[in-house]
């Protein structure tokens, strides 16, 4: 079981500005080993736009984001390496199986010790190895994204509405895994409309207006 050090996420007076409208602005907030931050709010309050910000994606308009005291822009790829990021698109390619798409996995990142079969197995895939992506039901699909953080050694998951199209067993799974994931020190922060059961786990909330 893979047991990660004391670190932490840090956002110092962030703002983003879409368009002409400020999203967020001086947004502080810290979140450490074995924590999970929820993100919540209306629709169009800037979730998606921090999380990406955090991912580095996209540049926050002000302030600074630092992992373990440094700055991401400045760590890079390193930065990269700690850190899963999974959107509201599933980012698997629909002309390849399930199997090579966590096949896959091993060029984008650090590799767990889990095994491909074993990532399967947990997301209930066992069965649809072989089937290309694009014959998946979109539940599946998404069971199939959430593999691939099992399958990477990351101890950062930055997960914009995970949920999507999972269905009350899928939840179930994926309320599990988060809760793993931080009992061995990782850190999640999320955003989601649905209402997590997280019995047990370090979780704090942010929303604003």
């Amino acid at each position: 079981m893979t047991q990660y050090a004391d670190i932490s996420l840090q956002a110092d007076s962030l703002s983003c500005i879409r368009d002409t409208n400020i999203l967020f602005e001086n947004l502080n907030f810290s979140v450490s080993a074995g924590e999970i931050l929820v993100i919540e709010g209306r629709n169009g309050c800037g979730k998606t736009s921090l999380l990406r910000i955090l991912s580095g994606i996209r540049q926050q308009d002000d302030g600074r984001v630092s992992w373990g005291g440094e700055d991401i822009q400045k760590l890079g790829a390193s930065y990269r390496e700690d850190m899963a990021y999974l959107g509201h698109l599933d980012g698997i390619k629909h002309e390849l199986s399930s199997l090579e798409n966590l096949e896959l996995v091993s060029i984008y990142g650090k590799v767990s010790e889990d095994s491909i079969d074993d990532a399967l197995e947990t997301i209930g895939l066992s069965e649809k190895a072989e089937l290309k992506a694009a014959n998946l039901s979109a539940g599946q699909k998404r069971r199939l994204a959430l593999a691939r953080l099992l399958l990477t050694d990351c101890r950062l998951w930055l997960l914009d509405e995970p949920l999507t199209a999972l269905d009350k067993a899928g939840i179930a799974l994926f309320e599990e895994l988060v809760k793993k994931h931080v009992a061995e020190g990782g850190i999640v922060v999320l955003s989601s409309h649905h209402e997590l059961k997280l019995e047990g786990a370090n979780t704090k909330r942010m929303s604003w207006s």
